[in-house]
């Protein structure tokens, strides 16, 4: 049995959404990706996805319901960019793992 702490996401991490609103694919800094690993090493179960509805040109926000289940897709949430889209999940991510809003 490993002893690997899990990355506990504070206010502290605030100064990383500018980052991540400016830059939301491509490469980060260390302290940006270490917090998207933990938003994104989260269980299957709840997880949120982007589904492509029209090829480059939309998508819609999905929530995983776990193995051989349907996704949960959000009606009203489509995007016109990735970016759009990844940075709709990380405010969502930010909420459950910050517990704060992002304006």
């Amino acid at each position: 049995m490993s002893n690997v702490t899990v990355y506990q996401v504070t206010e502290d991490d605030r100064s990383l959404i500018d980052e991540f609103r400016r830059q939301p694919v491509g490469h980060h800094s260390r302290d940006l990706q270490r917090l998207l690993n933990r938003f994104r090493g989260e269980p299957i179960e709840g997880k949120y996805v982007l589904l492509c509805t029209k090829p480059h040109k939309e998508w819609v926000l999905g929530q995983l319901t776990g193995p051989g289940k349907p996704i949960n897709i959000f009606k009203g949430t489509r995007f016109k960019s990735l970016a759009e889209g990844e940075w709709e999940i990380f405010r969502r991510r930010w909420r459950r793992y910050a517990g704060s809003k992002i304006d």
